[in-house]
This record gives C-alpha cells, structure tokens and sequence, in this order.
C-alpha cells in the first residue's frame, strides 16, 4: 500500500512537469475537426506512444480527463513497457469504464505475470460487463496454470463476460496452457443459446490448441460443425475435428468438406484430414475438392496433398491434373505425382520443358517448386534460382532447395553440394536468398554447425544491409549467427525509430476515408481507421498518393487467411527505406480486416493483408487500419499474381 501512494506522488509531479512542456498548437490543424485530432493533448499522448517514450506518457495514466487516461492506457499496448504495470494496475479501479477497459486490455498486451493476482483481484469487483470481458481476456494472455484454472471455474453471469472468458481460454491455450475443465467449459459454450462471439471464441480454443484430444467431446463438435448459424464457427470446428480419434472422423470430414455451403468451412475440413493413412477413405472428397466452384479450396486441396504425400495415391491424381487450369494447383499436384514416382526421369523433363516454354514469372515459381519434388532437378534449379530475373522465380527457387534439403530422405552424397548452395544464397546480396537460406543454415536436425566452420559469410552479408528496410533479412541472419556460436537470441535487433507520424496529414483524413483497390476480379472498398491507427493510415496514404502500390501483384494469398499485396519485389521480402511503429488498439481481426505485414513489432513499411475470416491469433500482434466495406466477394476470388490496377483515395 506504501508502494502504491508513493507511485501515485511520483506520476502526479511527472505529470505537472509534463503539462509544462510545450504543446502543439490546435491550430496547425488545416480542416475543422475531420478526426479527434484537432486535440493537441491527444497527439501529444500518440507521438509519445510512437515515439516508445514511457516516461512522458506515465502522467497521462492519471490525467485529470478519463479521455486522456483511455488514450494513455492504449498507448501502453503498443509501447508494451513493464514499468507501465503498478500504475496501469491502480487504472482498474479508475471510476470509467473505458478507461479500466482499456487498462486491462494494455496489461494483456504487456503480457507480464505478475500482474495476474491484479486481474484476479479485480475480477472478484468489477461489475461492467465490458470490463470483466478485457480483463478475463488479458489473464489468459499472461496467466501462470493457476489463472488458467480461475478462467476454467469463473463464472460469467452476462453475455459479454462469456465471451470475454472464452477469449481468455483462447489465449492461455495458444500459449499452451490447456486442461480438461478448460475443454469442457469450451465444449458447453458451443451450445446455441450462447451469443455467436462465445461460440466463435470456444471454437478458436479447440481449434488451436495444442495438444488437446477432443475425442470424448466427438458428438457436440460434431453437431455444431455441422449445424450451428455462423460459418466462423463452423469452420474452426472443422479444423478442431482433426483432434478427434474415431474410425468415423474420414466420412465425417469428407462429408463437411463436399456439403458445406461455405468455402473456408470445406478447406478447414480438407486440411483437417491430416494423419488419415488411407487415401481410399477421403479419396472422393480430395478429387471433388480439386475441382471445386471455388479456387481457393482447390489451392488448400493441393497443399494439402504435399504435405501428406506418401499417403497420396499419384495414379488417382493424374486425370483431375490434366484437367486442371490454375497453375498452382498444377503444381501441387505435380509435385505429389513426382515425389511418388518410381521412374522421375521423364516426368521431371516434362516439367523442366513446361518450365522454359512458360512466361509469367508466378507460374514459373511454382513449377520450380513442382520440380523440387526429385532431387536430380537441384542443380537446375539452383541455376534458375541464382540466374532469374524476377525476385519471386528467384525466392520461389531458394524455398524449393531449402524443401529437398528439409526432406527425410535427403541424399547424403548431397549434402556438402547443398551447403556450398546456402553459403552461395547468403552471400548473393539478394534480401530473400540471403534470409531464406539463413533460417535453413540454423535448423538443429540437418546439423550445419559441423558444416560452416567460417562463419565470417554471414557476418559479411549482415554488413551489405541497409536497415531498416532489410530488418527481417537482419533479423534472420542474426539468429542464426548465433545459433552456429551456440547462443539463444534472446532479443531480436531493433529498428531504429526513423519516421514519425505526419500529424498535418492525419488531421486531413477524415473518420470515414475511403479507398478502393481496382483490380481485375473488381473493385474493393475500405474505410480508412484513422482515429485508431493515425500513423499507419498517414503512410498507407502517403504511399497512395505517390501510386506506389498502383500495378503491384497480390503475391501471397493463403486460403482462408489473407490476400497480402505492397511489396515492389513480388515476394513477399520487398520493405520500405523506413519503418513505422506498430499500433495495438482494441480491434480484432475479422472477415475483411486490414492490417500491416509485419517481421515482428515497429517493422511495418509497405506491405498489407486482408483476412478471409476471423484470425484471432493475429490480435494485438498486427495493426489493423482499415475494414473491407464493400467488395469483400473480390477478396475471396483473389489469387497469387493478380494485379492491383490502382488504388485511389475517395474524394
């Protein structure tokens, strides 16, 4: 208690010095209140936040104006600094609600365990629904197994807190923590007299999870796979399904993944097929899938496939692959046909002829990955990888020999040939090549610590960086220099801070700002979230301004996940010459999210994604600044290397 009085003496004479300094004048703003903006307090408390700046932003926590003290708490989920724990536990008793709400939300975000006794003890208090919900949430993102079993045994008395209690068994199971009243608790929210977000919120938790057997709990899963309203649910209970061991579960899921109406829900049953051993058993329902209305579960279906060849039956695949148009279906087919061939010869110089008699550089990359699947094609690809003229070929060609030398039954003889290969990657000067190659270099099992003796290659191309723009590069070398020096990288490097937010620009965009994305496939409309991410919507329109993303590809689109476009190189690696600052708010990801691709925490440049469905996981670790509003049935049709004609800002 003498803690607590002598830390609020400390904040309130910070505060006073603060209130001191010189604030920026509410008339540099050049358009009458578009945005909360005009108020110079609270650019004040955002250019502290992006300028990671805890010192000033403390006196904010005990602002006179609960305004003031939400907006600081907030700040504190994107700076994330411990010392922000003692005052931003006392803001649970603060007398608003918003500002509790989002003190608990910024001490979730912070993710230290020894601020879960707090949350407890506050739990035991709180009555606003709003708040018990961010505070069950925010122990399940730092409880220790004992605030994992008080999320087990609480008991929510409203709808909100439910939900806010399954979001809490959500987060403690990411991070591993799971036990048998948890998945019961979960089980029971599944019913349908509970609101959709405890459904969706329970189906999350036994979904992702890891770890967990749901066998016992077949049959509720089960009726609510299949029946329950919302296809969010239904498609995590698809994927929870693969956790069930029942001589039933191949019919089960080969029935969701031909009867569902809705897309995601079949590929998560697709995917959820994993470890069923006899191809005969789901055979049907892979080949319909193949050829499925919708391009995306086809994708999904072909991935699937690779990663469960050696049950594949290839001779099943060879009708559907002549049939088949899209070319990275093709491929994953191709590759499985490949891998399980007898004689490779001839089917790898059919693709080695399609290879050179084909142009665009997507299609290109993925039958360098077809190719992969025999391991006389290395040399071949290795000289397209170092020879290609377009980045994406070139990285494409790198992942594809950092899969044969992944491969369990990789030659030996070929070992020193491939390391030779990887010492070549890193040192190419290539952004992708250089990190690509480097995650492989530090994979324990294929044991390279015996192989690179020198390892002063590395430390060569580290120094050919220009950071920030190759921080991920940066950020995979290093990690591996460590690893051969047998060291844990405990904290990863850092960006420098190198582009603060553009306050004159912010106050111009107003709270329903809208864009459009032109492509081929149509026309997708976003509403820019100005109040809640200013400086990642500033430079999302500084970008658009200048035309950067205006003919760019949608170069990754992963099924039931994302669409990502904005990067120059078309593989995923091309940055900015700057980064700006990660920005954590209350929003969650949903059907039609827009957030910033990211390395890691204040890497963000130029790169952003659109969600299919719900993605959780993505909460509170990427900035979302926009919402799809209009063409979301473009999003679902997008595939990798479709164009972006133009982006263009509403007038």
């Amino acid at each position: 208690m003498k803690f607590r009085n002598y830390y609020i003496i400390i904040i309130a004479g910070v505060f006073l010095l603060a209130s001191c300094r010189q604030q920026p004048q509410q008339g540099d703003s050049l358009a009458p209140a578009l945005n909360k903006f005009h108020d110079a307090s609270l650019v004040t408390i955002y250019t502290l936040q992006d300028e990671r700046k805890t010192t000033d932003l403390l006196p904010y926590l005990s602002h006179p104006k609960p305004q003031f003290r939400k907006e600081a708490a907030l700040a504190f989920a994107s700076v994330q600094d411990t010392l922000a724990l003692p005052p931003l536990l006392l803001m649970l008793s603060d007398t608003a609600t918003a500002v509790r709400e989002a003190a608990a939300f910024a001490i979730g975000q912070i993710g230290h365990q020894k601020a879960e006794d707090g949350l407890i003890q506050h739990l035991t208090q709180e009555t606003q629904p709003a708040v018990q919900a961010a505070l069950l949430e925010a122990l399940g993102k730092l409880a220790t197994m004992a605030g994992a079993d008080y999320l087990a045994t609480y008991n929510a008395t409203n709808a909100t807190a439910k939900a806010g209690q399954a979001w809490g068994l959500y987060r403690t199971g990411l991070r591993k923590l799971s036990s048998i009243k948890a998945t019961e608790l979960a089980v029971q929210l599944l019913a349908q007299q509970h609101q959709p977000e405890v459904r969706l919120a329970a189906a999350h938790y036994l979904a992702r999870t890891p770890r967990i057997d749901l066998t016992q709990f077949r049959q509720p899963i089960l009726n609510a796979a299949t029946s329950d309203e919302a296809p969010e649910v239904r498609m995590a209970l698809a994927q929870a399904l693969a956790k069930i061991r029942t001589r039933d579960k191949a019919p089960i899921l080969a029935g969701i993944a031909q009867s569902d109406p809705d897309y995601r829900v079949r590929i998560n049953a697709i995917r959820a097929m994993a470890g069923i051993e006899d191809f005969k058993e789901i055979e049907q329902a892979v080949l319909a899938a193949l050829q499925d209305k919708n391009r995306q579960v086809a994708v999904a279906t072909a991935e699937f496939l690779e990663a469960n060849a050696r049950f594949v039956d290839a001779g099943a695949l060879q009708k559907p692959l002549s049939q088949l148009k899209d070319e990275r279906v093709k491929a994953g087919l191709m590759w499985v046909t490949l891998r399980n061939s007898v004689v490779k010869s001839r089917l790898s110089n059919q693709y080695r002829q399609l290879y050179s008699s084909t142009q665009n550089p997507y299609a290109r990359a993925h039958l360098l990955k077809a190719l992969s699947a025999d391991y006389s094609n290395y040399q071949f690809i290795a000289t397209e990888t170092f020879a290609a003229p377009q980045p994406v070929v070139a990285t494409y060609g790198i992942e594809a020999l950092a899969a044969m030398r992944q491969q369990p039954d990789f030659p030996q003889a070929l070992e020193q040939e491939f390391a030779a290969l990887f010492k070549k990657a890193v040192s190419s000067g290539d952004v992708a090549l250089t990190g690509i190659a480097a995650g492989v270099i530090r994979e324990p099992k294929l044991n390279f610590r015996g192989v690179y003796q020198d390892i002063s290659f590395l430390k060569q191309a580290q120094q050919k960086l220009q950071l920030p723009r190759d921080m991920e590069t940066n950020m995979e070398l290093q990690k591996t220099i460590d690893f051969l020096n047998g060291k844990t990288t405990s904290q990863p490097p850092q960006n420098p801070y190198t582009h603060p937010v553009n306050w004159k620009l912010v106050k111009n965009i107003p709270t329903d700002q809208l864009v459009t994305i032109r492509t081929g496939k149509g026309d997708i409309q976003l509403q820019l979230l100005v109040e809640d991410a200013p400086g990642t919507v500033a430079n999302f329109v500084e970008l658009t301004q200048q035309g950067f993303f205006n003919g760019l590809s949608f170069h990754r689109v992963v099924p039931n996940f994302v669409v990502q476009g904005g990067d120059k190189r078309g593989d995923g690696w091309g940055s900015s010459d700057y980064a700006i600052r990660s920005e954590f708010t209350l929003l969650r990801f949903r059907e039609g999210s827009v957030g910033m691709a990211s390395a890691g925490k204040d890497t963000e440049s130029n790169q952003w994604f659109i969600t299919h469905s719900p993605t959780p996981h993505l909460d509170g670790r990427y900035t979302i600044f926009a919402k799809v509003v209009q063409g979301m049935e473009v999003v679902h049709q997008l595939e990798v290397g479709d164009a972006i004609l133009g982006v263009e800002l509403a007038e």
